[in-house]
């Protein structure tokens, strides 16, 4: 099984950070996963782009050090990395999370 590759805290760089928020869909992602401790794509029922393209959108959170996951079965388990992102970027996801869907 190919195990997926979580970034270092030390190493989240900014701009793949903001980058990964650049998308609304995305943002829409992460303030589900600020939400609930842990979602997969088959929760997300009320986004409603393909199971694909939300695995896409789920892998660019993680390789950008904003989402983890956890594989159990076929399943895969992403939560957010709010503790990390606080210790890289503090207040970076508050802002991002208090920020109204209107404006984005």
């Amino acid at each position: 099984m190919n195990i997926p590759n979580h970034p270092e805290t030390e190493t989240l760089q900014l701009t793949k950070v903001l980058h990964a928020l650049s998308d609304p869909l995305r943002l829409e992602l992460v303030k589900q996963l600020a939400e609930a401790k842990e979602k997969t794509c088959g929760t997300c029922a009320d986004v409603q782009v393909a199971k694909s393209t939300l695995s896409h959108h789920f892998k660019v959170l993680r390789e950008s050090g904003i989402a983890q996951v956890r594989i159990e079965g076929k399943r895969r388990y992403y939560s957010l990395r709010a503790e990390d992102l606080e210790k890289a970027f503090p207040g970076l996801l508050d802002a991002v999370l208090n920020v109204d869907q209107d404006r984005w």
